[in-house]
């Protein structure tokens, strides 16, 4: 089978990988090439700690066991300037101040439920996991599954391995698609046509207005998250840490601005500090409101990063989907299309299970996920062309 994968960043690229390991001779097509967008403006969280119980918890579970697998055989097969993918299993601290217990240990003991690791620490416990934590934290959360990915070398590691597999990278534009008896025959691009048996639209927050290209428009939106990348310094966060309040925000249906506080350091030393959320369209003028919110909780949270520097801050856009789950399988409109996207800022997380996913659905192969919560036919995805 020859599918054509639209879009190079980590879903496209796991997808990709994923599809050629499994027999299928794939051409990714990419306007920008490998990791050119959103891939390479975001943290590279590997979570469970923000997933309720429920469809997306179970991808992101079985995700989060497939990366670690995953990461290190991307690295061990390292050939030329492929770079590493810095994978880190440094685990999560879910914190809250107060007022906010009673709510965290709610939500812990429901993720327990479905098999996430979460424990609970106490004053001693949470300052010797932090020690720069500040004092005004009432509850602590450890959640040692949480892990953590350089993004960009890990889209452009999981390409380099397709293309070994005979994957065959294009950097043109999709710009439509030709049928025969109802079924997709081909994709036109600004390369010229491509005969293909099947296509997987995973241009992530633009796999809407790629939906509407191909005959089958899909409700996917970009919502516009900034992050802010302080000056190198010896390491002193140890854990992804985040406010408790991130997952309301993750789970919001607002359109205007949500601010969360999530800090982590990386591996050149560098912290990395977010988060924000709003959708205003591909608006590419953030301003300096996120960054200001997110700092003042960052510094609320860890006092010490009031004297830091600021390095540079990026924004990118992220997939929305309007019932926040992400849409994989294929089109019941137009036989031989497929989608993956609809993540939001969980896409680098359920790169891995999203893949298994669309192989299945593309090629019949097993898997012991369900697929039906994530299917594009569901209500409230299709939209007038």
């Amino acid at each position: 089978m020859r599918v054509a994968v639209i879009g190079a960043g980590i879903i496209g690229a796991a997808c990709a990988l994923e599809l050629a390991e499994r027999g299928a001779e794939v051409i990714i097509i990419d306007r920008v090439g490998v990791a050119g967008e959103t891939s390479s403006r975001c943290e590279g969280n590997l979570l469970v700690s923000d997933k309720e119980p429920g469809p997306e918890a179970d991808l992101a579970i079985s995700s989060n066991e497939r990366w670690r697998s995953l990461a290190t055989r991307l690295d061990e097969g390292r050939t030329g300037g492929q770079p590493p993918t810095e994978f880190e299993a440094k685990g999560g601290v879910v914190v809250a101040f107060p007022g906010g217990e009673a709510a965290l240990r709610r939500f812990a003991a429901s993720q327990r439920e479905i098999g996430i690791r979460a424990d609970e620490l106490d004053a001693d416990r949470l300052l010797t996991a932090e020690p720069h934590l500040s004092r005004e934290v009432a509850i602590g959360i450890h959640y040692p599954d949480d892990a953590q990915l350089q993004p960009s070398n890990t889209t452009q590691a999981l390409v380099a391995t397709a293309i070994r597999r005979g994957a065959r990278l294009v950097v043109a534009e999709a710009t439509g698609a030709r049928t025969k008896h109802g079924r997709i025959a081909a994709l036109d691009s600004t390369a010229g046509r491509m005969e293909v048996d099947a296509v997987v639209n995973c241009a992530g927050p633009w796999a809407g207005e790629m939906a509407g290209r191909l005959d089958a428009p899909l409700d996917i939106r970009p919502r516009r998250g900034v992050i802010l990348v302080t000056t190198p310094m010896a390491q002193r966060i140890f854990h992804k840490v985040y406010d408790g309040d991130y997952v309301g925000a993750v789970g919001s249906g607002d359109a205007s601005l949500q601010t969360s506080t999530v800090v982590e350091a990386t591996p050149g030393g560098t912290v990395l500090i977010g988060s924000s959320r709003e959708r205003v369209g591909f608006d590419d003028h953030p301003g300096v409101g996120p960054a200001t919110a997110i700092a003042a909780k960052a510094i609320r949270m860890f006092p010490f990063l009031a004297g830091t520097g600021l390095l540079r801050t990026y924004f990118g856009f992220r997939p929305y989907a309007p019932d926040h789950l992400p849409v994989i399988g294929e089109d019941p409109r137009l036989a031989g299309l497929f989608h993956a996207t609809g993540h939001e800022g969980a896409g680098i997380g359920l790169a891995p299970a999203t893949a298994e996913l669309i192989a299945h659905a593309v090629l019949g192969t097993s898997t012991a996920l369900d697929p039906a919560p994530f299917l594009p036919g569901r209500a409230g995805l299709w939209m007038t062309a």
